[in-house]
C-alpha cells in the first residue's frame, strides 16, 4: 500500500506541476503584450518608404496594444539581414518584421536555397499597403519621359546608371522587367535603402533613381518622375504618367506587411491580427498613408500567404529565364 501510494503521489504531483506549467504558459501568452517593448524590424536604412511605413504602423500599434513598439533598422543585403533577424528570433510576439515584397520572396530564390531565411520561417500576419515603382531623375535632366530614356539607353547600352535599393528588391526588379520589355540596358548600382539612394540621385551620383512613388513625391521640386508603374495614374499622383500609357506594359510595386517568427502562439497572432485590422480601418491611419503617397492594400493571414505563393511562382519563372543576380 505504501509503495503504490508513493507512486500515486509522485504521479499526481507530476501531473499537477504539468498543469500549473501549462496554465502559466497560457496565462503568459494571454497577457501579451506586457511591459516588454516590441521590436518592429526594418531591413533598410532609415528614411525610405518601408521605414516610414513601419514608423507609422509602430505609432498606431503602440496606441492599440499599449505596448512600446520600437522600429529597429537592420540594413544590408537588400533587406535579408533584417528578415533573417526576425526569422531567427524567439517566437513570442516581441519581434516583428516589416516586409517588402518582392524581396520577401525573391531573396530565397536568388540565394538558391542557401540564404539566411526561407518563406517557411515566418508567420504571416498581414500586408498593409502598396507603393508603386517609379523611375526618377533630377529636375534638370535631359530626360523628359520614358521614351527619351529608352532611346538613349539603347544608343549607349549599359552606360546610364540606375540606382536601386538593393539586388532583388522591387526597385531592382522593376529595372530588370523594364529592360526585358524595352531592350534598354543600364548600369545597376544598388544602395542600402531609399534614403541613401535618394541622396545619390539628388547629388547627381546616379542618373536614374528606381524608387517607389511615395519615396519621391515629397521631393517633386528637385526630381522629375518619368513614370509610375501603376495600372493607371495613381490618384495620389495624377500628374505622373504611367509606364503603360508610355508604351511599356509594366505594373509593379512594393507591398509592405508584417510577419513574425514561425511558431508564434495562436493567441498572440490573433491579437496582432485584430490590432492591425483595426489600424487599417482607422481613418487617421489611412490619412497618414495618403499623405505618404502610399495606397492601402490590406490582406491578412492565409489570403496574403496565398498571394505571396503565387507571386513566388512568377518570380521563379523570371529567374529561370533570366537570373537578376549572379549569386
Amino acid at each position: 500500500m505504501s509503495i503504490s501510494f508513493k507512486k500515486f503521489s509522485r504521479r499526481a504531483m507530476t501531473l499537477a506541476v504539468g498543469a500549473l506549467t501549462i496554465g502559466a504558459a497560457t496565462s503568459s501568452w494571454a497577457a501579451w503584450p506586457n511591459d516588454k517593448p516590441i521590436e518592429l524590424v526594418v531591413g533598410f536604412a532609415a528614411g525610405g518608404g518601408t521605414d516610414i511605413t513601419a514608423r507609422t504602423v509602430a505609432q498606431f500599434l503602440t496606441t492599440k496594444t499599449g505596448a512600446r513598439v520600437v522600429v529597429v533598422n537592420k540594413a544590408g543585403a537588400s533587406g535579408e539581414i533584417g528578415l533573417a533577424y526576425v526569422a531567427k528570433a524567439k517566437p513570442d510576439g516581441y519581434t516583428l518584421g516589416m516586409t517588402n515584397m518582392p524581396g520577401l520572396v525573391t531573396l530565397p530564390i536568388e540565394r538558391l536555397g542557401k540564404g539566411q531565411f526561407n518563406n517557411a520561417d515566418f508567420a504571416y500576419i498581414a500586408n498593409i499597403v502598396r507603393d508603386p515603382s517609379a523611375f526618377s531623375v533630377l529636375a534638370s535632366s535631359k530626360y523628359k519621359n520614358l521614351n527619351d530614356l529608352i532611346a538613349d539607353a539603347k544608343a549607349r547600352p549599359g552606360e546610364i546608371t540606375y540606382g536601386s535599393t538593393g539586388v532583388g528588391t522591387d526597385d531592382h526588379l522593376a529595372m530588370v522587367l523594364f529592360s526585358r520589355l524595352t531592350g534598354a540596358k543600364f548600369n545597376h548600382i544598388p544602395y542600402n535603402g531609399a534614403g541613401p539612394l535618394r541622396t545619390a540621385v539628388l547629388g547627381d551620383q546616379v542618373v536614374i533613381g528606381g524608387m517607389n512613388l511615395g519615396e519621391v513625391m515629397p521631393f517633386r521640386e528637385k526630381v522629375r518622375i518619368l513614370g509610375q508603374a501603376s495600372p493607371e495614374r495613381a490618384k495620389l499622383a495624377p500628374d505622373v504618367p504611367s509606364f503603360k500609357e508610355q508604351g511599356v506594359n509594366l505594373v509593379f510595386n512594393s507591398e509592405r506587411g508584417i510577419v513574425a517568427p514561425k511558431g508564434i502562439p495562436d493567441e498572440v497572432k490573433t491579437k496582432l491580427t485584430e490590432a492591425l485590422r483595426d489600424i487599417a480601418k482607422d481613418p487617421e491611419f489611412q490619412k497618414q498613408m495618403t499623405n505618404q503617397f502610399t495606397e492601402m492594400d490590406y490582406l491578412e493571414g492565409d489570403a496574403w500567404k496565398a498571394r505571396l505563393d503565387k507571386q513566388t511562382d512568377g518570380f521563379k519563372t523570371i529567374w529561370a529565364e533570366s537570373p537578376w543576380s549572379d549569386k
